[in-house]
Formats: C-alpha cells, sequence, structure tokens
C-alpha cells in the first residue's frame, strides 16, 4: 500500500513538473549561439525556458510555430529612449523582433539612473531596459554650461561621482558622443579618468568617436588608448565611414581594430543596416559655435565678423568631406516648420528662401538652430563598406533608433526597419551572412557583451525572450520617404514568457522592465 502511494506520488509530481505556462511546438530554433537550427519545443514557466528540444507535457497555452523560427528576442545595444516612458508600447521595436534595448548611447542619456528606473518600473514597459550613462550629459551638469576647457579638479571630481552612482544604481556602462557638444571639447585624459571608474564596475565604454570622417584613425588611436589605459570594455558605436573621401577604408578600419584585440584590448562595435546616418542638423555647425545657450548662439550670429568665420568653418568642413552643398542631408524634424519635414536641404531652402545656392543653404542651417534646432537624415555612407563591416564577426546588429509614434515627424527608417532589413535583404536576398550568424549578432554577441545573464540564447534556465518569425515573409516597407510602416515577418514575440505580440497582433502586455547591471556580488 505505502509503495503503491509513493508511485501515485511520484507520478503526479512529475505531471506537475512538466505543466507549462506556455508551449511553442515545431519550430526551427535557432539558440542565438550560431549553431544550425533544430526542429522542437519549448516550454515556459514563469517567464524562464524550463524544457527545450523534445519537450511533452501540459500547458495552459500552446503557440504552433510550424514553419517559423523561434530565436531569442532581439537586443540593440544602441537606441535612443530616454523617453520610454512616453512611448511605453514601442511597437517598432517589438515589430521587428527587438526585446531588449541599450539607451543612454552617444553621450546622451537621464544622470539619474535610480530614478530612471523607477520611472520605468511604475509605468511599465514591453521592453526590457538597460542604460548607459552619458558622458556628455554629466559634463554639462559638472561643469555648468561652459565647456570649451578641461575641467577642473573639483568639477572632473563631480564627473566622476556621478559615473559611479550611475554604475552602482545599475547602468552598464558610460557613452560618450565626442563629435556632439559637449562631449566634442572634452580631452583624452578626462575620458579616461571616466572610463576608469567604469571599468571599476566593469562596465562598457561606448563610444561614439571623434571622427568616422577620412580622420577615423586618429579616433582609433584615442578609442584604443582609452580603452588601454583606463582598462575598460569597450564598445565602437555605429561603425561607419562619413563622406566621400573616407569611402572604401573599412578593411583598414577592421584590420586596426583586429590589431588592437590581438593585443588584448576588449573592443566590439555596431552597426546598422543603412548607409544613410540621422542626428541634430546642428551637427553641420562647427563646434565652438554651439557653446552655451541659443541666446548665445544667436549673438554670435548678430556679429558680423563672428557669422562669416562661422561660415566659413561650415565651407571649409563641407571640402574636407568631398561635397559641394547639402544635397546629402534631409531635414527629418523642424518644429518651428513641420512643413519642411521630409525635404532635403536644397529643397527646403528653394522653398523658404527663394534659391538654393550654398550660401543660402547656410542661412537655411543657421536660422534652423537659432529656432530651437532639428533633425536631419544624413546620406552619407557606402553600400561597399556597410557589407565589409556586416561581415565582420564582432559586428552587433543595432539600430540607433528610438521608439516612435506612427505618423510622428519623417525619422531615419532604422527605428522601424533595421533587424528586418538585416533578415529579409542582407541575409535572405543578397546572403550576406547566413541566418544562424545574423541571429548570433542581435542576440548572443550583445548579451554577452553587455553582460545580460540568461538573455540572447535559448536553453533551459534562460528568460523566455523570444521571436518567432517567418524568413520568407520578413520585409521592411519602412523607406526614407515615408518611414512609418512596422516591419512584417514577425508573428509572435514574448518578452518574460508573455506574449506582446500574438499571430501579428500588439497585446497590450507590458511585462518589461529595467534591466540592471549586476554587481560583483550577483555575479
Amino acid at each position: 500500500m505505502r509503495l503503491s502511494l509513493f508511485l501515485f506520488f511520484a507520478c503526479f509530481s512529475l505531471i506537475s513538473a512538466a505543466e507549462y505556462d506556455l508551449l511553442i511546438q515545431n519550430a526551427q530554433i535557432l539558440d542565438g549561439t550560431g549553431a544550425p537550427a533544430f526542429t522542437g519545443n519549448i516550454g515556459i514557466q514563469d517567464g524562464r525556458i524550463t524544457a527545450i528540444g523534445a519537450v511533452t507535457g501540459s500547458s495552459k497555452d500552446v503557440i504552433d510555430a510550424t514553419g517559423q523560427y523561434a530565436a531569442p528576442g532581439f537586443i540593440d545595444v544602441h537606441t535612443h529612449s530616454e523617453k520610454i516612458c512616453d512611448v511605453p508600447a514601442a511597437e517598432n521595436f517589438l515589430r521587428m523582433g527587438v526585446t531588449t534595448i541599450v539607451t543612454g548611447n552617444c553621450g546622451m542619456s537621464r544622470t539619474d539612473v535610480a530614478r530612471f528606473f523607477a520611472e520605468i518600473t511604475k509605468t511599465g514597459t514591453t521592453l526590457n531596459v538597460a542604460t548607459l550613462i552619458g558622458h556628455g550629459d554629466i559634463r554639462e551638469q559638472g561643469m555648468g554650461g561652459k565647456f570649451i576647457r578641461a575641467p577642473n579638479a573639483d568639477q572632473l571630481e563631480v564627473m566622476k561621482n556621478l559615473v559611479d552612482q550611475a554604475m552602482k544604481d545599475g547602468a552598464v556602462g558610460m557613452s560618450t558622443g565626442l563629435i556632439y557638444v559637449p562631449g566634442s571639447f572634452a580631452k583624452t585624459d578626462e575620458l579616461i579618468a571616466l572610463a576608469t571608474i567604469v571599468a571599476q564596475h566593469d562596465g562598457v565604454y561606448a563610444s561614439h568617436m571623434r571622427y568616422e570622417t577620412v580622420r577615423i584613425f586618429d579616433a582609433l588611436s584615442e578609442l584604443t588608448q582609452i580603452a588601454r589605459e583606463a582598462k575598460v570594455r569597450t564598445q565602437l558605436s555605429h561603425i561607419k565611414l562619413s563622406g566621400p573621401t573616407a569611402w572604401g577604408k573599412a578593411a583598414e578600419v577592421l584590420t586596426y581594430l583586429d590589431k588592437a584585440r590581438v593585443e588584448g584590448l576588449r573592443i566590439t562595435h555596431d552597426l546598422y543596416a543603412y548607409t544613410a546616418s540621422s542626428t541634430g542638423l546642428r551637427q553641420t555647425i562647427p563646434d565652438q559655435a554651439l557653446e552655451g545657450s541659443r541666446a548665445d548662439f544667436a549673438a554670435r550670429l548678430a556679429d558680423p565678423q563672428k557669422k562669416a568665420h562661422i561660415i566659413a568653418d561650415m565651407k571649409e568642413i563641407l571640402q574636407r568631406s568631398g561635397r559641394k552643398d547639402y544635397s546629402y542631408a534631409v531635414i527629418a524634424r523642424f518644429n518651428a516648420d513641420r512643413s519642411l519635414n521630409g525635404l532635403s536641404l536644397p529643397l527646403a531652402t528653394k522653398r523658404v528662401r527663394g534659391s538654393d545656392s550654398l550660401e543660402e543653404q547656410i542661412e537655411l542651417l543657421l536660422d534652423i538652430e537659432k529656432r530651437g534646432g532639428g533633425t536631419g537624415i544624413f546620406h552619407g555612407m557606402n553600400e561597399g563598406d556597410l557589407l565589409t563591416f556586416l561581415k565582420n564577426p564582432q559586428t552587433m546588429i543595432a539600430s540607433d533608433g528610438g521608439p516612435r509614434v506612427l505618423g510622428e515627424d519623417v525619422p531615419h527608417p532604422r527605428s522601424y526597419g533595421n533587424n528586418a532589413r538585416i533578415l529579409g535583404h542582407y541575409v535572405r536576398e543578397q546572403k550576406a551572412l547566413p541566418l544562424e550568424e545574423a541571429i548570433r549578432r542581435m542576440t548572443s554577441l550583445p548579451a554577452q557583451t553587455f553582460q545580460f545573464k540568461d538573455r540572447g540564447i535559448l536553453r533551459q534556465g534562460a528568460h523566455a525572450d523570444i521571436v518567432l518569425f517567418d524568413l520568407a515573409e520578413i520585409q521592411d516597407p519602412s523607406h526614407f520617404s515615408d518611414p512609418h510602416h512596422y516591419a512584417e515577418g514577425f508573428h509572435h514575440v514574448l518578452v518574460r514568457g508573455i506574449p506582446v505580440i500574438r499571430h501579428t497582433k500588439f497585446t497590450s502586455a507590458r511585462p518589461g522592465g529595467p534591466l540592471k547591471k549586476q554587481s560583483k556580488a550577483e555575479k
């Protein structure tokens, strides 16, 4: 009798242990490591993968994934999502398979990391959200608005304390934007001092380098110096070559980075799948003209001699890049006159000023900055360089985008289609990358780089951030002239085991939240 009861309870226990919250059946599983796909099932319980492969047992919910690939949710390590609480659904990310984002890039972030994470927890998000601490913002806070100089000892100490506190509060590292004011005025020794604090927390130094032009090797020299002297893990943001005079040097750039890695430096990089960038239109204006407030800028323009110097510098910058005018630039957002959104600089100048001469284009750019500034799209890269960078095994896929509201402005399409473009255009159509390798670049490689434990991989015990897609259906209908279209082909997206996209429909669930860097004690 006792033996019979023991066997009964043992069998009951086994049945209970095999019960899942959700069971994904008949998927072609890409585990994120780069290994070939295999057919199997995935059992999920309490937000974790509890079984994978030849899985049987009962489940509260079932997804039939016949004809679809199952992969880890994509990790986008380069986003600008500081206002994620304003668009907590972030549907544009979800619909191209992204389940985790890293914000705070290019030196721009929330400096109050603890409060930022508290707001995310209170609002609720669909995505897992990690952040870097932005060097530009801590420099502005530490130096009080005057930037064309090095910080004094007290100011540097304030900045170091801000970085240290951000890391303690869960930031995954520090970012720089060395083409942006105020970061552009920072000297290398300042960056080393701050990156050393990051290294003490085993964080990442992610850098939008000082140059992405023909002077890129000067920027790489600074990047590797910081990595070496601060002993910090380093991420090169959105690797690219901007301007015709820089084109064709991608192989040299990669050789430089490979040599640095052989020497022991821990350097990785990310890339988006387009030959156009997007940033503030003020980047066409020399840094020295932008120090201080917009009132200071307007005062400089009111001085004929200072204005003439600014214009001369703008022409010199164009000449160095191998361009004759700003026909490569498109206005993405100008709140003071939204009728210009989507127009190239020459077309916008013709409409506003009656002539599209270079002089009038410069006048429009100066006026836009004086009236509040705007963002632009800059068609400045070469497809051959992009492909060379894409094929490098250290290249992660990252959008450089942010959460979007359908129909708002004329933004870069990368926020809607970056991952879809990789899978549809570069994997399926061009065969520039094997599918398994592309998935690795979107999942386990970024997870390892930013130390996201149990993410970026499909295995027992991992977080159930999962995307199911039909490769034949993958499309990125978002284009530069008509960007507001969600990616297609992603049937199901799960965050922490909860469907946020189900049968291609948004579920309105918000299972995401802060993704804090683990302390050394937690590892």
